[in-house]
């Protein structure tokens, strides 16, 4: 089980972690984690570009290492790019040492500068996430699509995307093999409503720092 809307609670608990932009214009910063992967990476790429839309892409370390072709494409593009550690790492589970050291592995396999992190199932230590912030943002979601989930139709998917995303929201998505099927299908649909909505999507600033809301 899981909250396609992020609620108060967790915000309230977790502060300095992003959650969502605040601002009254239409924007939405969609967001892609654990790629680049060859064709499901192309095609949200190819999927962006028909509506002039721009995203950030949490990649893994490891990914990045085998696909840097793709990686590149998504640069070129002027998306933005975060960390998503190397080996797509537990927090939870993980001692603090080999968690940090696998950042900080990701960090330089992108070779950018970016300050956007975020901890892979949304799972990071506050010891962890304390020594994190010193020099990143931990960039969570407000929307969780639920792509990710085999219990669930694509137009489920969509259907709760739709109804919880507003201006600032922070949507997840995911360009893995194991999300394609429910991505492919709402992906192309969620642009196309906002877009007819006068919304447009930005990526996050890899550099700045962002106004974001816990309320």
């Amino acid at each position: 089980m899981f909250l396609h809307k992020t609620n108060f609670l967790l915000r309230a608990l977790y502060p300095r972690f992003k959650w969502r932009v605040r601002t009254q214009e239409k924007i939405i910063y969609l967001t892609f984690d654990d790629g680049p992967i060859p064709e499901v990476t192309e095609f949200v790429l190819q999927t962006l570009q028909k509506f002039q839309a721009k995203a950030t892409f949490f990649c893994i370390g490891d990914n990045v290492r085998k696909h840097p072709g793709i990686f590149n494409l998504v640069q070129q593009a002027g998306h933005s790019v975060g960390n998503h550690t190397f080996n797509h790492m537990n927090g939870w589970k993980t001692e603090d040492e080999p968690y940090l050291e696998n950042f900080r592995q990701c960090q330089q396999q992108l070779g950018t500068a970016t300050r956007l992190f975020r901890p892979p199932y949304g799972r990071l230590k506050r010891s962890q996430g304390t020594e994190v912030l010193k020099t990143h943002d931990v960039i969570m979601w407000d929307v969780l699509t639920g792509d990710f989930s085999l219990s669930l139709q694509p137009e489920v998917v969509l259907q709760k995307t739709l109804k919880h995303t507003e201006p600032g929201s922070i949507i997840l998505f995911h360009d893995s093999i194991k999300a394609w099927p429910r991505m492919s299908y709402a992906l192309p649909r969620v642009l196309a409503h906002f877009s007819d909505l006068g919304y447009r999507f930005d990526g996050l600033p890899q550099t700045a720092g962002l106004k974001t809301s816990a309320s």
